[in-house]
């Protein structure tokens, strides 16, 4: 019997290699195809998952807006994008009595960090020079030292009420401002204070 087994062997030795051959290449696709198909639906199910969140982020975030000037309750508030000047003025407890609202466009769309001026009654307000809430200048303030009230002082990073009046004391006592470096007449003024602050300031 075994010596039959070997003669069938040397007999057909070529097409059972073949066979087995092909058996062995069956089983390779096989394993390789399920493998892929394995590996490759994750991937694509975690890029639309990690492409959803852009769609809609913006839509549902959220900005922050520094009101100032002639309101009741001036300070930084949080606001929904697409949020008008309005809705600023409201949250900041409305505009006080002295308020000139109608040098502020109220439908104007606010931006994230923008900082919104509300103007008084019979305040010069120059588009130059102030930034009044919902002017093309809104963003690019600059204010002179001659002719600024405590309220548009303070809008400057770095004066608060106590430098403000600083400045408007010494401009009762000498003057006006020849240059914006004279600020170092005043106590609490020095050269890093007048650098930082300079590019904001005109006389």
């Amino acid at each position: 019997m075994k010596q039959r087994l070997l003669d069938l062997y040397e007999t057909y030795k070529r097409e059972i290699i073949i066979g087995l051959a092909g058996i062995l290449a069956v089983i390779v696709l096989l394993a390789w195809t399920g493998r892929h198909q394995s590996t490759g639906m994750p991937v694509e199910k975690t890029a639309t998952q990690v492409k959803q969140p852009t769609k809609t982020g913006r839509k549902n975030g959220k900005l922050f807006v520094d009101v100032k000037g002639a309101v009741n309750k001036p300070g930084v508030y949080e606001l929904s994008y697409g949020s008008r000047i309005t809705e600023a003025v409201n949250q900041a407890g409305g505009f006080r009595p002295d308020a000139d609202s109608n040098q502020v466009n109220l439908a104007k769309q606010v931006s994230d960090q923008q900082m919104i001026y509300i103007p008084m009654k019979g305040e010069q307000v120059s588009q130059e020079n102030t930034p009044v809430a919902g002017s093309q200048q809104a963003e690019s303030k600059v204010i002179n030292l001659n002719t600024a009230t405590k309220e548009q002082l303070t809008t400057i990073t770095g004066i608060g009420d106590k430098k403000a009046d600083l400045i408007l004391a010494y401009r009762q006592q000498h003057g006006q401002f020849r240059r914006v470096e004279d600020l170092k007449n005043i106590t609490g003024f020095g050269d890093k204070t007048i650098a930082k602050i300079k590019d904001q300031l005109s006389v």
